[in-house]
């Protein structure tokens, strides 16, 4: 079951909340805007499913108007407050660019744990490497064998300096065929499991 909420403020932001009613909550944050980047990424509605299936609530947005980063991280933050107020835990996932957005969020925010999808070790002149460094919740980052879309190895480096869960996924940046692995995985690492 999910329902569709809009956020109020100076950036109006379209929400889908799978599985309203859980007392748990992860904030999924979607790729690109300007590649086609929505809160209907199939990567982020297996996740949603997946964490259907555990109880908690999987609270998919599209950022407002783009704003080379900057105010997609802002969007984020306002989703992770707003869920804040109605969940118990609210925790983090973000693909690609969204996967940026959610290392940044993070660092700015106390959330319950994070799990990033194909992270780009930068987002407009955010460093999200150290971003980690900020973190002191449980953090995945599954990372496509073969992608070279983004500049994922720096974070997946310092995320095991920081003795953070790897993962590596059989594919590249698009991880096709791969929908339901990840979305078993990163629902399990957030839960709990």
């Amino acid at each position: 079951m999910s329902e569709q909420r809009r956020l109020a403020g100076d950036r109006e932001l379209r929400v889908t909340v799978d599985t309203p009613g859980a007392d748990r909550a992860v904030v999924a944050c979607p790729p690109h805007p300007r590649m086609g980047g929505t809160r209907s990424d199939p990567r982020l509605r297996a996740v949603g499913e997946a964490l259907s299936d555990r109880s908690v609530a999987c609270l998919r947005f599209d950022y407002g108007p783009w704003d080379e980063g900057e105010g997609e991280r802002r969007d984020a933050l306002t989703v992770v407050a707003s869920a804040s107020d109605d969940y118990d835990a609210v925790a983090l996932f973000g693909y690609s660019f969204g996967a940026g957005v959610a290392l940044l969020a993070a660092a700015e925010s106390e959330p319950s744990a994070v799990s990033v999808l194909a992270p780009p070790a930068s987002l407009g002149g955010a460093d999200t490497v150290a971003a980690l460094d900020a973190l002191s919740c449980p953090v995945q980052v599954a990372v496509g064998e073969r992608d070279s879309t983004v500049d994922w190895e720096p974070v997946a480096e310092r995320a095991r300096e920081h003795e953070a869960t790897v993962e590596s996924v059989p594919g590249d940046h698009f991880f096709a065929g791969q929908n339901d692995r990840i979305g078993e995985s990163v629902a399990g690492f957030l839960s709990g499991e």
